[in-house]
């Protein structure tokens, strides 16, 4: 079974050693408290994820490679509207990778940091340009960011 064990940081400002970005837009076809599934298209390339109930940061995961033309047209028939736009960027601190996303759209002026861990209790070292971590709060979610966007608050 695939797994996600990831931590949630609001960005202070901008590290000046992360990488040029690619393109994410994503809708999702089911967003309860127990699953979602997301339809993504990450540059050129498209994903249909599956996850389920986080349990202490750990969460059920499978991805799957689609066509992109079909997650295209799954976002236009399916997401109604509801898309997350952003553009994620890597960066590595105390070597570690970390995942930014400066979001647009609905949600533009939002940017967060996520690292991604092998256990909930792995140390890991919160860079100087990360901010107040909000794992917890489900408001940062992408999936309900797609249903109340960040420029709505």
């Amino acid at each position: 079974m695939g797994i996600e064990i990831e931590r949630k940081f609001l960005v202070n400002t901008l590290p000046p050693e992360m990488a040029s970005g690619i393109d994410i837009c994503q809708g999702y076809l089911v967003n309860t408290p127990d699953k979602v599934v997301r339809i993504r298209i990450k540059g050129e390339k498209g994903f249909l994820t599956i996850k389920g109930r986080p349990e202490r940061l750990v969460r059920p995961e499978f991805e799957y490679p689609i066509p992109k033309t079909d997650a295209r047209e799954m976002l236009g028939r399916f997401c109604d509207g509801n898309i997350v736009e952003k553009t994620r960027h890597t960066c590595l601190h105390q070597g570690m990778i970390w995942v930014i996303d400066r979001f647009s759209g609905a949600n533009q002026g939002l940017v967060v940091a996520e690292i991604e861990l092998s256990s909930p209790d792995q140390a890991f070292s919160v860079p100087p340009w990360a901010g107040p971590e909000v794992t917890e709060d489900p408001r940062y979610l992408n999936a309900n960011l797609a249903h109340h966007p960040y420029r709505s608050w």
